[in-house]
């Protein structure tokens, strides 16, 4: 009787255990200046720097610094820098990506997004390609803006499906003067921003201090027996 209930509390914990880690979303989060690679005229920014371009000066962002092709919106800039990302995805799985940004204006809101080796490696500052065109949402205050694709018909939230491992995310400018704080990726695909609850760099716990964490549980879990 003792062996049976042991195994029936034994097999219970194994399920609940194992549906509390399948339901734990995958969290990545990166300051936009600590890309990889930040190519020219995309340059790290602060916040005085909007203002003497005679525009906003989004106080507060995460890190103190953003990335952005400087000067005032205008149409027809853009065509020139990028910032890279190699991004170690911890599990295969589908992913999206909000970014904290500030947009000014109509010449100030959007970015190219290539997400290998999900999508192509397809420059579209050279193609004008709109399944690359993310359209960020305008505001002069910092705020969480998922990647979409700003088709000429209309604008649909991106998801990318992706194997564990290496990736590269690059973000290309199209128009000057679009700020970008931080990222942050998910495999939570909810449209709505308070449901995924996006997080700043320093509020992610790193992948590795999560695992252990949950190892060291089990082991506490199994030393009681």
């Amino acid at each position: 009787m003792y062996r049976k209930t042991l195994l029936t509390l034994t097999m219970i914990l194994c399920v609940t255990l194992g549906y509390t880690l399948s339901a734990i979303a995958v969290e990545l989060a990166f300051e936009a200046e600590d890309a990889d690679t930040i190519e020219a005229p995309m340059v790290i920014g602060v916040p005085a720097d909007g203002a003497a371009e005679g525009g906003p000066e989004p106080v507060d962002p995460s890190g103190g610094k953003f990335v952005w092709v400087p000067g005032p919106p205008v149409t027809g800039g853009g065509g020139e820098g990028f910032m890279e990302f190699v991004i170690n995805i911890p599990e295969a799985g589908t992913y999206a990506i909000w970014g904290r940004v500030v947009a000014w204006d109509g010449n100030s809101d959007s970015f190219w997004i290539n997400w290998l080796p999900a999508d192509s490696d397809e420059n579209p500052q050279e193609t004008n390609n709109t399944e690359f065109r993310w359209g960020v949402a305008q505001g002069n205050e910092w705020h969480w803006d998922r990647i979409n694709h700003w088709l000429d018909g209309g604008t649909f939230d991106r998801e990318w499906d992706l194997p564990k491992g290496k990736t590269n995310l690059i973000i290309r400018t199209r128009e000057d003067a679009t700020m970008l704080d931080c990222i942050y990726i998910t495999d939570n695909l909810a449209a709505d921003e308070a449901e995924v609850n996006p997080k700043l760099p320093s509020e992610v716990i790193p992948a590795v201090e999560a695992h252990g964490k949950l190892t060291t549980t089990w082991a506490s879990i199994k030393s009681t027996q």
